[in-house]
């Protein structure tokens, strides 16, 4: 006997379960040092939506490591869970950074397949003002629905909707409530439209992209501790203040010891080196400025030196010039010549003075 395919029953996977997955899948891909923050997931229908935000280890190509988290996490779940998943996010929160390490002569970041042209700029979802304009469309028109089919039933128009034609019936284009009306909802329009046009995340810096269909970018706070930890690694540097824009990186560093202008020297080189290293697809200008600050002393290398032993035997010619001897007066203001290292001479002058 053969059940139909209706009376067999379904299978369901919960969204917490395909998150969970995700999590585990993404963390099989991350390099060392790496870790996975927070994940979500939906599921509607055959078809899954994973999102993951991951911990990366700097220095490392977050481009690539980004495009190998997704592609294990999509396959993972799809076999796992048997579901497609048409999209999935990868997002790099932060980055944990370690000792710096020594700064090469010259850095060079390999090109990807579409060379040195950048990638696609990441696009901001707008989901504030999209949901902010679906409710108020969705009132408005719930409203006006809802006041329509009352009267297609047989009943009275609603006061609002009646006294708001009668107000515009009694109004023109050169009152001063419609032209503020107009001003207002040409200037809520053109918001709109910027929202709809505009890329947006101004705050992000894109990267060069390492495959084709690959977008990357690296948030401005992210490139600004990076490029502080390294000014603050070299020689003479006891405190910096780093800006980074879209076209500029200023760096303010406080020099404790050396001479300031070798010391500016070296930091633009360890930084110019460290903005070929983020991997952007256009690196920012680089001013560094310097100003003298109090700080530590450079340490000083420690010297053994060797002291001759003392003696506690003294011969005549010695006692009488030796550069160490003490002498101290007392009450009377006679001196006692008292030879350090030579015992007895402070008792045989007190005998001369007593017996004498």
């Amino acid at each position: 006997m053969t059940v139909p395919a209706g009376g067999r029953g379904t299978t369901t996977v919960a969204p917490r379960a395909v998150r969970r997955i995700a999590e585990r899948a993404a963390a099989e891909a991350l390099p060392d040092g790496g870790s996975v923050l927070r994940g979500s997931a939906g599921v509607r229908g055959t078809s899954a939506r994973i999102s993951v935000g991951v911990r990366l280890p700097y220095p490392v190509r977050a481009d690539e490591a980004a495009r190998r988290i997704r592609e294990r996490a999509v396959a993972r779940t799809a076999a796992l869970t048997g579901l497609s998943v048409p999209r999935a996010e990868v997002r790099v929160d932060a980055l944990s950074v370690g000792p710096a390490p020594v700064v090469p002569d010259a850095v060079e970041v390999a090109a990807g397949p579409d060379g040195d042209r950048p990638g696609p700029r990441i696009r901001a979802e707008r989901r504030v003002p999209a949901a902010v304009l679906a409710a108020v469309g969705a009132a408005a028109c719930g409203l006006v629905l809802a006041d329509v089919v009352a009267v297609r039933f047989g009943g009275a128009p609603a006061g609002w909707r009646t006294a708001v034609l009668d107000w515009a019936a009694t109004h023109g284009p050169a009152d001063s409530a419609v032209r503020i009306g107009g001003a207002v909802a040409a200037v809520a329009g053109a918001w709109l439209l910027g929202c709809a046009l505009l890329p947006g995340l101004r705050r992000r810096l894109r990267m060069a992209a390492p495959g084709p269909g690959v977008r990357a970018a690296l948030d401005r706070e992210a490139a600004a501790r990076i490029l502080r930890e390294r000014a603050l690694g070299v020689p003479g540097v006891v405190g910096a203040r780093v800006t980074v824009r879209r076209r500029r990186a200023g760096v303010r560093a406080g020099v404790g010891y050396g001479d300031p202008a070798e010391v500016r020297a070296e930091a633009v080189r360890v930084l110019g080196a460290a903005l070929m290293e983020l991997g952007l697809a256009r690196p920012p200008a680089l001013r560094v400025r310097v100003r003298r600050e109090a700080g530590p002393l450079p340490p000083e290398p420690e010297e053994s030196v060797e002291r001759p032993a003392r003696s506690d035997a003294v011969t005549g010619p010695d006692a009488a010039g030796r550069a160490d001897a003490v002498k101290r007066s007392d009450g009377t203001g006679r001196p006692d010549a008292a030879v350090d290292g030579a015992p007895g001479a402070s008792d045989a002058s007190d005998g001369r003075r007593n017996g004498g």
